[in-house]
């Protein structure tokens, strides 16, 4: 028992001469490791006589514990200390300039959106947003698309799973049932884009099977053609900042619109390049039409008294032309570093001039 006092005293005596965090480590290892004197003692157990083993045996556990407690305490006093040296030592200059850090971008989507909703708020048009998953009926029949027709096959369109009546809803193939649901609730005159997400089972270098387009259209009385050619020239002119820019429309063929037109607009191709403007070539950018009188009856408009014109375009085309962006998919790639080149600093995108309406 003597040699266990002794062997107490002594790691106390080190323990409390620690002057630094590495030495009081070693006087741990060398006292509680595996090969430490207190362990070695706790070895001998099993080779005493039953009547030394207890006694033995509950003094050099006393002795464990009182170490392992004094090197923890003697731990806490060495690290506080350690921190006070380092802030008496080390100082902080609050008035040294912030270092440069690089600031985010806004994705070319969002500039596109923004500019295109400020050119169309320009000419009076609000914003409309309806349900990215819809019913047969306003992504199809209230369109005017026939049952037969290739959209409504499942190579192109998202179908999920039917609802409580046995109904399959999609993901919706355009922003075109915006157009029904703001008509369905608003009475003439209506003057709405609807930029939005929309879904079709696509996808390769010009092809998404999530892209964004956006739609409009015009309700009123005494609405024809000419009003259509001139909102859509005007918009051409503005996005592409070409004043003089040719712009041309082609028959053409869609369920929901009677008569239909593409639009093109002018440009040229040298040298492998692609220059927006006077040119002796064309470029196809967007669909329109006058509103077909089957959906203007489906929406309960009567189109003796009233007329309309849609349009719509691919918001992803667009940027890809004004900015020169070569692929459809490095949209949603999330690369930091195509973002440094294509992205725009937040002074760069116009701000939206109308609310959200619908």
């Amino acid at each position: 028992m003597q040699a266990i006092d002794q062997l107490k005293s002594d790691l106390l005596q080190q323990i409390e001469a620690a002057e630094e965090l590495a030495t009081l480590e070693g006087i741990r290892v060398d006292a509680l490791g595996k090969k430490g004197v207190i362990s070695e003692q706790l070895k001998q157990l099993g080779a005493m006589p039953a009547e030394e083993r207890k006694s033995f045996g509950q003094a050099i556990n006393e002795v464990k514990q009182i170490v392992a407690d004094a090197i923890a305490a003697k731990a806490d006093i060495l690290q506080a200390s350690a921190l006070a040296a380092k802030l008496a030592s080390e100082s902080v200059d609050v008035t040294l300039p912030v270092p440069a850090v690089s600031g985010g971008r806004y994705h070319p989507l969002t500039r596109t959106i923004e500019e295109i909703s400020a050119i169309f708020a320009d000419m009076g048009f609000s914003v409309a947003e309806g349900p990215d998953v819809e019913t047969d009926y306003y992504n199809f029949t209230a369109l005017n698309i026939p049952p037969e027709h290739p959209a409504r096959q499942e190579h192109d369109t998202f179908y999920l799973e039917p609802d409580e009546t046995g109904a399959r809803p999609v993901l919706r193939t355009q922003t075109s049932p915006v157009q029904i649901r703001t008509m369905e609730a608003s009475e003439p005159p209506i003057r709405i884009i609807a930029p939005g997400r929309t879904y079709r089972s696509d996808h390769d270098a010009t092809h998404s099977p999530m892209f964004h387009q956006c739609e409009g259209l015009v309700i009123g009385t005494d609405i024809h053609m000419g009003h259509l050619k001139g909102c859509l020239i005007e918009f051409c002119q503005a996005f592409f900042g070409v004043e003089d820019l040719p712009v041309r429309f082609r028959p053409s063929f869609f369920p929901f619109t009677e008569p239909s037109a593409e639009v093109d607009i002018g440009c040229s191709r040298k040298d492998g390049g692609l220059k927006i403007g006077a040119g002796d070539d064309w470029l196809e950018i967007l669909g329109s039409g006058m509103v077909h009188p089957q959906v203007l009856r489906n929406c309960g408009y009567d189109p003796d008294k009233v007329q309309g014109f849609a349009f719509g375009m691919g918001i992803e085309r667009l940027a890809m032309l004004k900015y020169g962006i070569p692929d459809l998919r490095t949209f949603y790639e999330t690369d930091l570093r195509w973002m440094r080149h294509y992205g725009f600093m937040g002074h760069d995108v116009p701000a939206l001039h109308t609310g959200i309406v619908g």
